[in-house]
């Protein structure tokens, strides 16, 4: 059978629109503690297999202060990638003892079988699943719902401000977002200049791929979930936005697409927004490279962020 969308060594789309999805090395939870934290797989939506992993780090004696929460949506051009994925893993579980925070991270239900904003959806309905288990889940009895940070890599970044905005709407959510924490994100139609440069059809081709398998049917990069300039949010809600740290790479293709972000959010008089670059490094390094110096000076400035917010 032909092959009509291919990422090499991950994703393969034929024209019955069936999908064949090719998973690396993944990671197996343990209630032990193992590396300073211990992990479980919960899940957050039955009937829409919408699951996650929580990351609590062992802290020797006992702790009965609140504990800041992380909420991580993983990147895959919102097609491929897991919370099980062994980098992941990883730099999530060495984050949350760097932090002393706990960690959820979520596995949304990906395109192109389940297009946006069918992710924006599943990541923002495990916030809603945060607020009714924190009573009920002995793994949140700690968890400080009044100081909720989101984090996300690339399609995940995306996310995180599509689920933002949702939470800052919604008046009921008990979560309280205080930080967002975008790395390698990317959106938006206008090509950047990597894009136009010599060299670049391959990466362009790939992330048009993603884009064309993501957003949906009939849409074009206009899509508010694409082109963030698009969204219709108003001056007060730009106003009350949650603080944003922007993270971008050296030598990622999309760095571009990040500063325009971060650019973005400024003009909109977004009260805090940081960029902070990583020189000489590429995409995503952090879960490729999740025991690097680089990814954990990365981890540094994440936990020091949300300990100032």
């Amino acid at each position: 059978m032909s092959i009509v969308a291919e990422a090499p060594n991950y994703l393969q789309v034929f024209p019955d629109g069936s999908v064949k999805r090719f998973a690396p090395e993944v990671a197996p939870t343990s209630e032990e503690s193992s590396g300073g934290y211990k992990s479980k797989d919960v899940i957050i939506n039955p009937p829409k297999a919408i699951t996650g992993r929580i990351f609590l780090p062992d802290i020797p004696g006992p702790c009965t202060s609140s504990r800041l929460v992380l909420v991580y949506f993983h990147g895959g051009g919102f097609s491929i990638g897991s919370t099980t994925w062994l980098g992941y893993h990883h730099f999530l579980g060495d984050f949350a003892v760097v932090s002393h925070s706990i960690v959820l991270s979520v596995d949304y239900r990906l395109a192109p079988e389940h297009r946006l904003p069918i992710a924006y959806d599943d990541c923002y309905s495990s916030l809603e699943w945060l607020c009714s288990q924190v009573s009920n889940e002995p793994w949140l009895k700690q968890a400080d719902i009044s100081r909720v940070f989101l984090s996300g890599d690339s399609a995940g970044g995306n996310i995180v401000h599509q689920v933002a905005i949702k939470a800052m709407r919604k008046e009921t959510l008990r979560v309280k977002v205080k930080g967002l924490l975008l790395i390698h994100t990317f959106g938006s139609e206008e090509r950047t200049e990597k894009e136009r440069a010599d060299g670049a059809t391959g990466y362009v081709a790939m992330n048009d791929m993603f884009w064309k398998l993501s957003i949906p049917d009939g849409s074009n990069r206009d899509y508010f979930g694409c082109n963030f300039e698009k969204q219709e949010v108003s001056e007060a809600e730009w106003r009350e936005f949650p603080a944003v740290m922007v993270y971008v790479a050296g030598l990622d293709f999309l760095k571009e697409r990040g500063v325009m972000y971060a650019k973005f959010l400024q003009r909109k008089e977004v009260k805090r927004v940081k960029l902070v670059e990583t020189e000489n490094k590429s995409h995503v390094f952090h879960v490729f490279h999740p025991k690097s110096e680089a990814t954990c000076s990365l981890q540094r400035q994440m936990s020091e962020f949300m300990k100032n917010n």
